[in-house]
């Protein structure tokens, strides 16, 4: 059996997050710490959002140290290796380059390095 659901989903926002959305979760989490995902919504006022989306969207956008912008090619190289080596266990590649996530990384492989690799094998 699985988790019961987090939320019923109903009089929740969905779609992209606000500036005010993003400096009610960052307040609260400064205030209270992270943890506690399922119940962070009912806690901070005036955030209708489930609380896996706010646990994701701090996770991948909003934590301080987050690595922003373009992947440069120590990186992808870095990628490379660790894949072939790893596989496809994305937070112990991501934990080999400081700054950047999981999500990033897997998002990365599958858009950009992953048509280059065919490309060459088809050659």
């Amino acid at each position: 059996m699985g988790r019961s659901p987090c939320c019923s989903k109903e009089g929740l926002r969905r779609g992209p997050w606000s500036n005010k959305e993003n400096a009610l979760l960052i307040n609260y989490i400064q205030q209270h710490g992270e943890g506690q995902w399922r119940s962070l919504p009912k806690k901070a006022a005036g955030l209708l959002r489930c609380g896996k989306s706010c646990r994701l969207r701090w996770m991948n956008y909003l934590r301080p140290g987050i690595k922003r912008g373009n992947i440069s090619e120590d990186e992808e190289d870095l990628i490379l290796r660790l894949h072939k080596l790893l596989g496809n266990r994305w937070s112990l590649i991501a934990g080999r380059l400081p700054g950047r996530t999981d999500n990033e990384i897997k998002n990365y492989w599958n858009t950009h390095l992953v048509k280059r690799l065919d490309n060459k094998s088809t050659k």
